[in-house]
């Protein structure tokens, strides 16, 4: 909030259904039809009121596991190849991550193909609603700042689905994940900040807003000289 402060930046967090848990990956899916597709008309929904600028960021526990499924399953790779610390698990903590996310590439098997399916099946709410934001930016023309693992995970979603849709995304920095630099190359985005923030909650997105900012600034206030 004082990042936003700073910056001019309104704030806003959303409380997506905290007291009904979603499935365990390994053994169900995530989520239903009906509640993935609401999910992510509620994140279409939180972009109603317009906006110049829409920075995206998660704030949960065990997401990076979840995006680290998500990537294995939309770009390959078993689950040593995309997990990471996330909150500063130790070996024997990554290793059970790792786990995780074979056992649930292993369950759900072919029906990961489709990418939309692939997020019902092994994402989360977080990440439905941040693809429905994501989706209502571009369609209302609001240029999007990504911020985090989670957040680049589902953008993933969205470009395997429709090579293009993330045309009017940028990705604000990259975290100390190492499966969030292979998403990032994946996906031809490039920090704009690499300042190692691991849990900022989308306070990278928030501190490169300011760039964005000025950069807008510029273009749009400066006068050039042209010689004849």
């Amino acid at each position: 909030n004082q990042v936003c402060i700073a910056n001019d930046l309104g704030l806003n967090v959303f409380d997506l259904a905290l007291d009904i848990p979603t499935g365990d990956i390994t053994e169900e899916a995530a989520l239903d039809e009906r509640g993935c597709a609401a999910t992510m008309a509620f994140g279409m929904e939180a972009v109603a009121g317009g906006a110049d600028l829409l920075c995206l960021g998660d704030l949960g526990v065990g997401n990076s596991t979840i995006a680290a499924a998500l990537c294995a399953a939309l770009f390959g790779g078993n689950g040593v190849d995309w997990v990471g610390p996330g909150s500063g698990a130790d070996a024997a903590t990554m290793a059970r991550k790792a786990e995780v996310v074979d056992r649930a590439l292993a369950f759900h098997g072919s029906g990961l193909g489709d990418p939309l399916e692939a997020l019902r099946r092994v994402g989360g709410r977080e990440f439905a609603a941040i693809c429905g934001a994501i989706l209502a930016a571009r369609m209302e023309k609001i240029p999007v700042l990504l911020d985090g693992f989670v957040a680049t995970a589902a953008a993933a979603v969205l470009q395997a689905a429709s090579p293009g849709t993330l045309d009017h995304c940028l990705l604000a920095g990259l975290s100390p994940e190492p499966g969030h630099a292979k998403a990032a190359e994946r996906l031809g985005l490039r920090p704009l900040l690499d300042f190692g923030i691991s849990h900022g909650e989308g306070v990278g997105a928030a501190l490169a807003a300011g760039i964005v900012k000025a950069a807008a600034l510029t273009s749009s206030g400066m006068a050039m000289a042209v010689r004849l």
